[in-house]
């Protein structure tokens, strides 16, 4: 018998590898003549910038920058507090076995140290640690027998299971160009300090396409003529499209954000005002909810089938979560009496992530690094460390479920109190994304080879075993389910117990079998 199959297809965006990776980043920055000799840094900030990534074999490639800003503390009485900024290259490969040539690869590089050494009057040795996190994923199309066509004698066990199939990948270029408006009364003087990230993500999908909507949360410290320390917030709007054949409103969708490069500037048209451009790479990889069924076994009473079969890794139940965590706490601070700030890091770390039931607990600390300055321009720096734990509930998957979770700060303010507290209010909003891996069998090919063997034994009497089924009883003895229903009149074929006595019908010989099966004859 030619057995004729039907057959499905599903697309797999399977991750081949993860990898964290500390890339050192190194330099020496030059004083420009224009500025007076350093006598200390104060602090420091940076942005990062991948601007190409690269997949080989066994390797990722990425190439980048990083725009270092410092302020430092003069030896000009006149102009204590100076700022200077510079650009640091890198190239780095990284070794990341299985990886291909055509691999796609999410990465996200964040500064996680920057350290500045004063070697002269006239030069600053920079040094940068970057905490790269990448996966590399490959898309695969997997065909899987769902069905045979000429069935009359063949017997086969069905699940129905839901998948998250990969619609497509897609990615676009965004050039944001924004001027930023500073007080009326400032005339800038130079740039001190520059903070940067994406917040306020949302996504729009219709018809083949995907309307990706951000802002870059700006905030500048500046220097003005009269040597005064000012800053400047803004948010720019990052909008984009992405074209995926057969995207709908209904599907699931992950999009990424990287900042391939930044110019800022004092606008040299427009007074009271700084010039940005930025650009910014958006990745999007779309998922729909499929219903699939899979034969998980067969037989035939009178063929001996074989099949070939495959391992594959699919996701399921991805779901994707938006929580906010609002921490309200007092810090206390010495020594900041008769001070103003002027500027606050906000630094989000979670430090342990556990998966309960349907629960997700998180528990870490928010890094606070305060900047204050006196009547004497004297700048001084404060830490502050505040613990938070936060628990999301509602997820599915259980202990299995794999998170990725993203935060970013959409509010904050701290307020100076008397005694050298400073009341915290930062609402911290948790991106959370969260699915199951579900190794799947896929049959793709089955075969007949031949006849089975025909015995003298029309009926059997089998004893239950524990860990018994209704089918695997019938495949081994060539019978079937609904036969051996019939022949013992069982109500619920999903229930039989150990020690139960059935009547097996149409019995032949299965050459693999090991059991000892008291047999019955023909009467």
């Amino acid at each position: 018998m030619v057995v004729e199959t039907e057959k499905e297809s599903i697309n797999i965006n399977k991750l081949v590898a993860t990898k964290k990776e500390f890339i050192l980043v190194e330099g020496d920055m030059i004083v420009p003549d224009s500025k007076p000799d350093i006598l200390n840094t104060i602090c420091t900030s940076g942005m990062v910038c991948i601007y190409k990534k690269e997949v080989s074999t066994d390797k990722v490639k990425i190439d980048g920058n990083i725009n270092a800003y410092i302020m430092y503390l003069s030896e000009d009485a006149q102009d204590r507090v100076r700022g200077i900024n510079t650009s640091l290259d890198f190239s780095e490969g990284i070794t990341v076995p299985n990886v291909q040539e055509g691999m796609e690869c999410q990465l996200e590089a964040t500064l996680s140290r920057m350290e500045c050494k004063v070697i002269n009057e006239r030069k600053i040795g920079i040094k940068a640690s970057l905490e790269v996190q990448m996966k590399i994923y490959s898309n695969e199309v997997v065909e899987m027998v769902n069905n045979i066509a000429n069935a009359d004698e063949i017997q086969m066990l069905k699940e129905d299971l839901m998948v998250n199939s990969l619609v497509g990948t897609g990615s676009t270029r965004i050039d944001a160009k924004e001027t930023i408006a500073i007080n009326n009364i400032d005339n800038l003087a130079e740039i001190l300090k520059v903070n940067m990230d994406i917040g306020n993500k949302d996504i729009k999908m219709s018809y083949n396409k995907i309307l990706t909507k951000a802002e870059a949360n700006v905030k500048i410290l500046y220097l003005t003529e009269d040597n005064r320390i000012n800053s400047v917030h803004a948010k720019i709007p990052i909008v984009g499209f992405i074209d995926i054949p057969d995207v709908n409103e209904s599907n699931i969708c992950d999009v990424t954000y990287e900042i391939r490069n930044v110019i800022l500037k004092p606008n040299p048209i427009e007074e009271h005002s700084i010039y940005i451009e930025i650009q910014v790479g958006v990745s999007s990889v779309v998922y729909e909810e499929k219903q699939i069924q899979m034969i998980q076994d067969f037989y035939s009473p009178c063929e001996n089938l074989t099949c070939n079969k495959k391992q594959i890794t699919t996701i399921t139940g991805k779901q994707n979560r938006k929580e906010m965590k609002q921490i309200r706490e007092k810090v206390r601070l010495d020594g900041i009496e008769n001070q103003s700030m002027v500027d606050v890091d906000i630094v989000p770390n979670i430090t342990k992530e556990t998966a309960l039931d349907s629960k997700m607990i998180y528990e870490g600390e928010i890094q606070l690094r305060f900047m204050f300055i006196d009547a004497t321009l004297q700048i001084s720096n404060k830490e502050a460390t505040i613990p938070f734990e936060f628990v999301v509930d509602g997820l599915e998957g259980g202990e299995n479920r794999n998170t990725n979770t993203r935060y970013e700060i959409l509010n904050q303010d701290f307020i100076i109190q008397n005694g050298g507290e400073i009341a915290t209010n930062i609402d911290m909003l948790m991106d959370i994304d969260s699915y199951q891996d579900t190794r799947l069998s896929v049959m793709d090919e089955i075969q007949s080879e031949g006849e089975r063997e025909a015995q003298d034994y029309s009926i059997i009497l089998y004893i239950v075993k524990k860990g018994d089924t209704l089918w695997n009883i019938a495949k081994e003895f060539g019978s079937t389910i609904d036969d051996i229903v019939r022949a013992n009149g069982i109500e619920d074929p999903n229930v039989i117990m150990p020690g139960q006595k059935l009547f097996i019908p149409r019995y032949v010989k299965v050459s693999v079998s090991s059991r000892e099966t008291p047999m019955i004859s023909n009467a």
